[in-house]
């Protein structure tokens, strides 16, 4: 599993309609794209759930990379965003753990991303395996339709993503992002690997 994600942050005063009637449009065309786990359009209104900025910022989580490249230079999507706003920065991280959650047959309406860095000199081989055993327990909670972990190794960064069918609390830190789910693209989402992945 390998997870992804832009961000496009748009000005103070843009329309988030056109993202809504970008993906009411657009959205079916990953619905069955090779090698894609989910893909979960995201975005963020400045005001709303305590965001401070207007932002489209899909999530995917990708059961074979050879998708992921299709994706972002093989004419599988990507040269789409780029025409519209311009070549975005697309963070990656190596997948560490996934499950499915009571609700994973609903429809996600809300998706929360907690960024934690991991302190200097702490050893991956404790912290990551304690950070799945959280995503073990977060997977049980009522509301919860799927979760993931995932690592940046050049950064140590972990990042915890779950998709929520229910009104997940406001973020309080800076770290953590709430995000509305206006679609939600699942071609291989039963072939996701669940558990450690290690």
């Amino acid at each position: 599993m390998y997870a992804m994600q832009y961000e496009i942050t748009l000005p103070a005063d843009y329309s988030m309609d056109v993202i809504r009637k970008r993906v009411a449009e657009r959205g079916h065309l990953t619905d069955g794209f090779e090698g894609l786990g989910l893909k979960a359009y995201l975005v963020r209104e400045r005001g709303a759930d305590g965001s401070p900025v207007n932002q489209y910022a899909p999530f995917y989580l990708w059961d074979d990379t050879g998708g992921m490249n299709r994706f972002l230079w093989g004419g599988g999507g990507f040269d789409g965003i780029v025409a519209s706003f311009g070549r975005p920065e697309v963070r990656h991280w190596t997948g560490v753990a996934f499950r499915t959650g009571p609700d994973a047959a609903g429809e996600p309406r809300a998706a929360v991303r907690r960024t934690v860095r991991l302190p200097a000199g702490a050893d991956p081989a404790g912290v990551v395996p304690a950070a799945a055993e959280a995503l073990e327990e977060r997977a049980r909670r009522a509301g919860v339709h799927s979760t993931a972990l995932a690592v940046d190794p050049t950064r140590w960064e972990l990042v915890e993503f779950t998709l929520h069918t229910d009104e997940p609390a406001a973020p309080t830190d800076p770290d953590t992002a709430l995000y509305r789910v206006l679609h939600l693209s699942r071609p291989h989402f039963a072939e996701l690997p669940l558990g450690r992945q290690w």
